[in-house]
């Protein structure tokens, strides 16, 4: 059977499963469409392509399956560039089709030509440019097979127009099988029982798990670990919910902007088991003082993290989900009845930092964003929400004070830090768990970064619901500015901003505001609960800053409090 490489695209996505995409067309891709108008795969018009890969990243974090985004060439190319870096960081899963111009005019500085592969090589998983019609099916199946395997991440695939046109005989390989590519998913047994051995001899341990583990599906096991060794446990930011946030084994996050008892306890710790994680500097803060008291063992399913930041005593290559349920086996066959006692001391005494130190903010007069968060959390607690975010002070405060339960119910621009993110990644959230309730904890400066996508979550009848905390700062700088830079606040004052509410109801969304604290949960009610696209508008105290913080370079134990 001969197919046009615009109907081996479509064969080859409905062969994936892909039900939904996320694009913006234009010429170079224009016989791309007009096959995808003949498929039952929805088409998600996002209004910038920087939103189609957002979108596209939250829907593969909310759904665990690949997120396809489709755009034209040139900028159409260029502008997926930081959606596809923040993918890369973050390890997501994400195949982008581009297009480009005809095979012939490559080279020939031609309309909307870009060298989008050379472009993006520093920051995909891998990338193709598909040169002749018979290869076209192998690579895109190779695309999805790579952006799901091993260390998940992004994939490009730049299509030119004339291959799109092209006819060629359907053939689909029915596996993939590529002679540099083989992830190491199962561990080594030995260094599994050098594990084992460290946490019957450690009086001190704490676990530190990563989006490693949600990425694998292992929350289950981990949680099954922390309980039988009793190891208190933290996460990065990226690994919010991969342990229940109720547990009273649970720490909070680690970091700058972590809690005291989580710095303390990694500071102070005899052994860290970290999993799934990269050890990311807004994490070990000043290296040399990081655990440095400690045994470390690094789990981690991509053998080029381990030992690039950190040095460690055991490491494992392999699979988070398959190594914790190794350990979790040999764990159950030792003989822990006197474990309770052991952890007893270790235990009380993160107990003390926890209730002599917890997070912290004083409600005045003026709203706290603090406030919102913790009135946000109580009012969907027990409704299925999924939380998206921007980045700054808004990123932060959501992570302090929202309590997440279950993995893939925080999602944020964690290693990229992409201001802009959270909305169209809730549109891709909210197309993947059409029955949550998927809201984006915003600042009035990231909002306006992608604030189109409001069009777009209105024309799709998307009930996302927007909470910006708006201080009229460009906040975390304001922040630094404060009390890095005797408060020279240079150029982060947002002077002038849209009306929230009457730009939300320009796009056909409703628009509320709340600026006196005992207005916050009225709003909150009503916009939650709208069936609507909504913007709330809570207008929060300006100066009000992140704490703990632990200033650039210095020991995450070296933390300033409130």
């Amino acid at each position: 059977m001969k197919l046009t490489g615009a109907q081996i695209l479509m064969k080859v996505l409905q062969e994936e499963g892909v039900d939904t995409l996320f694009g913006y067309p234009g010429g170079a891709v224009i016989d791309i469409y007009d096959e995808l108008a003949k498929t039952d795969i929805r088409h998600i018009l996002v209004r910038h392509e920087q939103g189609g890969v957002h979108a596209a990243d939250g829907y593969a974090r909310a759904s665990g399956k690949v997120g396809v985004c489709l755009v034209t060439s040139g900028p159409g190319a260029t502008n997926t560039v930081t959606g596809i870096a923040s993918a890369y960081m973050d390890s997501i899963p994400v195949v982008v089709i581009t297009g480009q111009v005809p095979t012939q005019l490559i080279g020939n500085d031609a309309f909307q030509e870009v060298d989008i592969v050379g472009i993006t090589r520093p920051c995909t998983k891998h990338n193709y440019l598909v040169k002749n019609i018979d290869d076209l099916a192998r690579i895109l199946r190779e695309a999805f097979f790579l952006a799901r395997s091993g260390r998940p991440g992004p994939v490009l695939v730049d299509i030119p127009k004339d291959i799109a046109r092209a006819m060629a005989s359907y053939k689909l390989p029915k596996s993939v099988k590529m002679a540099s590519y083989n992830p190491t998913y199962n561990p080594n047994m030995r260094q599994l029982q050098k594990v084992v051995k460290l946490v019957q001899e450690a009086k001190r341990p704490v676990i530190f798990a990563g989006g490693g583990v949600i990425l694998s599906k292992a929350a289950p096991e981990l949680t099954a670990f922390a309980r039988k060794t009793q190891i208190p446990v933290t996460t990065s930011l990226m690994g919010l919910g991969a342990f229940p946030g109720s547990d009273p084994l649970w720490l909070g996050m680690i970091g700058m902007h972590g809690t005291y008892r989580a710095n303390m306890s990694t500071g102070v710790c005899d052994l860290l088991i970290a999993i799934g994680v990269r050890f990311d500097d807004r994490v070990t803060g000043k290296t040399e003082a990081f655990a440095a008291q400690s045994k470390i063992v690094h789990i981690d399913i991509d053998p080029t993290s381990i030992r690039k930041n950190i040095p460690v005593t055991v490491p494992v290559v392999g699979d988070c989900k398959i190594s914790l349920g190794h350990l979790n086996q040999l764990i159950d066959a030792l003989d822990l009845s006197d474990l309770s006692d052991r952890r007893r001391e270790w235990l009380e005494t993160i107990d003390g930092w926890k209730s002599t130190k917890p997070l912290a903010y004083q409600q005045g007069e003026a709203i706290k964003p603090q406030f919102v968060i913790e009135k946000l959390y109580e009012l969907t607690r027990d409704r299925e929400t999924i939380i998206t975010t921007e980045v700054g002070q808004n990123q932060m405060w959501a992570a302090q004070y929202y309590h997440f339960e279950k993995p893939g119910h925080f999602i944020t621009s964690g290693g990229l830090g992409v201001m802009g993110f959270g909305l169209p990644a809730a549109i891709g959230a909210q197309m993947a768990c059409p029955d949550s309730l998927v809201v984006d904890v915003a600042g009035d400066g990231s909002i306006q970064m992608n604030i189109q996508e409001m069009a777009t979550a209105v024309q799709y009848g998307l009930p996302v619901k927007v909470v910006i905390l708006n201080n009229r700062y460009l906040g975390m700088v304001r922040q630094w500015q404060e009390l890095f830079y005797e408060c020279r606040y240079a150029c982060t004052a947002m002077e002038h901003a849209p009306d929230f509410v009457k730009l939300a109801e320009a796009y056909g969304a409703v628009g509320l505001r709340a600026e006196k604290p005992e207005e916050v949960e009225a709003v909150l009610r009503e916009g939650l609960f709208s069936p609507r696209t909504v913007i709330m508008d809570f207008k929060v105290q300006q100066t009000e800053c992140v704490y703990p913080m632990v200033p650039a370079g210095a020991p995450i134990t070296e933390m300033l409090l409130v």
